[in-house]
């Protein structure tokens, strides 16, 4: 997967806009980034730490906590570059399910 696949998958989600967060492109809903794009082969994906930890269980070599406080909020790196593009796209949806308002997700569920 490319950096411009993970692009596409993020903007195809409801609601979705691109911005910038300290330099690094990010994607959002409303305000509330779900990933960021901080160096090539590499994103990071809004999960809850109960998502994070079962993620790094099952595919440690596809993700791991960032560093410091972020991670222990469950702000997670995803390394894609060979990683399955199902799976990808089964956490990118998730970090979107994470900060998209309710009404939106119930919406795009049905």
């Amino acid at each position: 997967m490319t950096s411009d696949d993970l692009i596409a998958i993020a903007l195809g989600m409801p609601g979705t806009r691109e911005s910038a967060h300290f330099g690094k492109r990010d994607f959002r809903v409303g305000e509330k980034i779900f990933m960021s794009l901080p160096q090539a082969g590499r994103a990071v994906l809004k999960l809850t730490p109960g998502q994070q930890a079962m993620v790094v269980e099952t595919d440690p070599g596809l993700c791991a906590p960032v560093p410091g406080g972020w991670g222990a909020k469950g702000w997670t790196s995803l390394y894609f570059d060979s990683a399955d593009d199902e799976r990808v796209r089964d956490l990118i949806g998730t970090a979107w399910r994470n900060v998209a308002p309710k009404a939106l997700v119930t919406a795009t569920m049905n």
